[in-house]
């Protein structure tokens, strides 16, 4: 087939690698529509719009716990969809509405997040109670770790300030405390899976309660970075 192409005139060639990308494009551009009806609208099947959670540009709901979406890769996000419909990752509010997404949806709505504007704004803390010790603990525990018991830094797996590296270990600059202690104590009780290696779930069990939230609180404190930058 390659070298059939090859054989046709540079024209024709042209042309065809034109019409290429403006299939391509168009797919894209229908996909993105998509995710922005779901985001916004739901898709009238089971899934309601999502900004009805996590807000109208995906920038989370700190006080309620729900989790900022932009500025995720689209890749962690579709697998964090698929893991709630699979009951890998369990959650009574998400996992019925990520059953009622197909997969084209789902990659629809990873997709539309992705691009939106990261948030500057920093998240308030949801504990409100964080003072210096907390956050010389959590800040301790976010760059340094605890070796000796076994605790790498945060930071040698999502970056340096929470930023996020890769599909796999997301950023956890300015997400909500509150969510950031949910997901660890989701890991500590094994209703979300231990990503990558396994890691988290061993890790999360040796925080005490006064170490998840000091940590959630160092993280909730700072800058979101857009997908690329460098702190």
């Amino acid at each position: 087939m390659a070298g059939a192409i090859m054989r046709l005139p540079i024209e024709l060639r042209a042309c065809l690698l034109i019409l290429v990308l403006l299939m391509t494009s168009s797919v894209a551009a229908a996909n993105m529509t998509q995710g922005a009806q779901i985001a916004n609208a739901g898709n009238g099947h089971g899934a309601p719009p999502c900004a009805s959670c996590h807000g109208v540009m995906g920038e989370g709901n700190a006080v309620a716990g729900f989790p900022r979406l932009v500025g995720l890769p689209p890749e962690y996000l579709q697998n964090q969809l698929t893991d709630f419909a699979s009951g890998q990752r369990q959650n009574a509010m998400m996992t019925p509405i990520a059953k009622a997404l197909s997969a084209d949806e789902m990659a629809s709505l990873a997709a539309y997040y992705t691009q939106l504007p990261v948030p500057t704004k920093v998240t308030p803390l949801a504990s409100g109670t964080a003072g210096n010790t907390a956050s010389s603990i959590g800040e301790q525990l976010a760059n340094r770790g605890r070796w000796s018991d076994g605790v790498p830094a945060c930071s040698s797996c999502h970056g340096q300030g929470g930023v996020g590296v890769g599909a796999n270990f997301p950023a956890l600059a300015g997400q909500s405390s509150l969510y950031l202690v949910n997901q660890l104590q989701a890991w500590r009780k094994g209703t979300r899976d231990a990503g990558p290696l396994g890691l988290m779930g061993g890790i999360a069990k040796k925080l005490s309660d006064a170490e998840v939230q000091a940590v959630a609180d160092y993280f909730s404190e700072q800058t979101p970075a857009t997908p690329g930058e460098k702190p």
